[in-house]
C-alpha cells in the first residue's frame, strides 16, 4: 500500500527579522505561523499519512511560550501524524523547545523525534529514521545509524535529517552536520528527507531538500514550497510534487542605469507580476543619473515603499552626474556658480579624494534650490 507524506523543513518560527522595523517585521514573523497552518491544510486536503519536519521548525530554543502555543494551534487542521526533528537552530539540548513542548501536554499525533529511534506509527507501511541534532554543529555523521536501523519487512524506510550533503551543495553553503551523498543507498532508504538548504532540491538519488516554506532571503532558489511525496513500496521510485505554500516573495533586482535617467529602475519595479503587498524587494542600483533624475527616482521609490511590503534600496554604486541643466538650476552666474563649477570638477574626477563629498554637496545644493523655488 502506498505511503503519502508531506516533507517540509526550515520553518524557523520566531525569526526576529531585526532589519525590518515596525509592521513589516511583525507581519513577517506572524506569517510564518500562518504558513504552518497552510501546510496543515495541504496535508489534510491531500490525505497524507504524515507530515515530516526535517529540522529548524523554530529559529532558536529561546522562542516565547506564546510562539510555541500558537505553533501547536496551527497544526490542528491536520490530524494525522506530525514528526518533528531537532535541527541546528532548535537542537535537542538539555533544555530546548522540545523539552518545553513536552511539558505542554501535546496531542498524541505530534511526535518529537529527538532521539535516534525508529518511528513506526503506520502498521509497518513506513518507518521513519530520525537523525536529531543535539548541538548546533555535530562533528560526527548523525545518519550513520540508518544503515543498521531495524524496520519491518517491506516497510518503506524514510530517513529524516538536517545538514549539508557532502560535496553537493555550493561552496558557500554551510558544511556543518555533513551527510554522505550515498546515505540513501547504503541505508536502503526509499526517501531521505532533508532540511537546512532553503530551496527545494533533489540533491542525490532518493535524497531531497524541502526548502523553506516561507521565504526569508533574497536568493534565487526554489523556496515557498513543500514536497508531497508518494512511495508505492520498497524499490519503487519516489513520486514528488512541489506544492506552493509561501506568502511573501523575496525579490532581488539588480539595475544598472546607463543613460542618466532612472527609467530602467522604475521599469523593473513596474514589471513585477507578484502581488505588490507580498513583495520584499532588495533593489541594487548602479550606474549614473542626473540630479533631476535622482530627485525623480527618490520620489518614485517613496511611492513604491508604500505599495510593497518592504523595499530596501542599495544605491552606494549609483553616481550623480550633473548635467548643464542641473547646474543652471542651482545658479547661472556669480560666486555660487563658481563654487558649483569647482564641485563639479571634483565630482567628475575619479581620483579626487573629495569626489563623494562633492557629489553630495551638489545634490544638496540642487535640492535646496528647488525647495526654495517651490516655496
Amino acid at each position: 500500500m502506498a505511503f503519502r507524506f508531506i516533507h517540509t523543513a526550515d520553518w524557523q518560527i520566531g525569526k526576529a527579522f531585526a532589519n525590518f522595523t515596525g509592521d513589516p517585521g511583525a507581519d513577517l514573523r506572524g506569517q510564518r505561523i500562518k504558513t504552518v497552518e497552510r501546510i496543515a491544510e495541504v496535508g489534510w486536503a491531500n490525505e497524507v499519512d504524515a507530515i515530516l519536519v526535517a529540522g529548524d521548525a523554530f529559529d532558536s530554543n529561546d522562542v516565547s511560550e506564546r510562539t510555541l502555543v500558537r505553533t501547536v494551534e496551527a497544526l490542528k487542521p491536520f490530524q494525522g501524524t506530525w514528526v518533528f526533528l531537532p535541527g541546528n537552530h532548535d537542537a535537542a539540548l538539555a533544555h530546548s523547545v522540545w523539552t518545553r513542548l513536552r511539558g505542554m501536554d501535546l496531542p498524541s499525533n505530534i511526535v518529537i523525534a529527538d532521539r535516534p529511534i525508529p518511528v513506526d506509527r503506520w502498521r509497518g507501511r513506513a518507518t521513519v529514521l530520525p537523525a536529531p541534532l543535539r548541538r548546533r554543529r555535530e562533528a560526527l555523521d548523525q545518519t550513520e545509524w540508518f544503515d543498521v536501523a531495524p524496520s519491518p519487512e517491506d516497510s518503506c524506510r524514510i530517513g529524516l535529517a538536517h545538514g549539508a550533503v557532502a560535496g553537493r551543495l555550493p561552496d558557500k553553503a554551510d558544511s556543518a552536520n555533513e551527510i554522505p551523498q550515498d546515505r540513501a543507498a547504503k541505508a536502503r532508504l526509499c526517501y531521505l528527507a532533508l532540511g537546512d538548504w532553503h530551496g527545494a532540491l533533489k540533491i542525490a538519488p532518493r535524497t531531497w531538500y524541502a526548502g523553506a516554506p516561507e521565504p526569508d532571503r533574497h536568493k534565487a532558489n526554489a523556496s515557498g514550497l513543500v514536497q508531497l511525496v508518494e512511495l508505492d513500496g520498497v524499490g519503487a521510485p519516489e513520486r514528488v510534487d512541489a506544492i506552493p505554500v509561501g506568502h511573501y516573495c523575496w525579490i532581488r533586482l539588480d539595475v544598472e542605469l546607463l543613460d542618466g535617467t532612472c527609467g530602467k529602475a522604475l521599469q523593473a519595479l513596474d514589471a513585477l507580476t507578484q502581488e505588490h503587498r507580498c513583495c520584499v524587494i532588495h533593489l541594487l542600483l548602479s550606474g549614473s543619473v542626473s540630479l533631476g533624475e535622482r530627485r525623480r527616482l527618490e520620489a518614485e521609490l517613496r511611492r513604491w515603499e508604500a505599495r510593497v511590503h518592504h523595499l530596501e534600496v542599495d544605491d552606494t554604486a549609483l553616481r550623480d552626474e550633473p548635467t548643464a541643466d542641473d547646474l543652471d538650476a542651482i545658479d547661472t552666474a556669480g560666486f555660487v556658480r563658481l563654487a558649483v563649477e569647482r564641485l563639479r570638477l571634483k565630482a567628475s574626477d575619479p581620483a579626487h579624494p573629495e569626489r563623494d563629498t562633492a557629489r553630495t554637496a551638489l545634490r544638496m545644493l540642487y535640492l535646496d534650490h528647488l525647495g526654495t523655488s517651490d516655496a
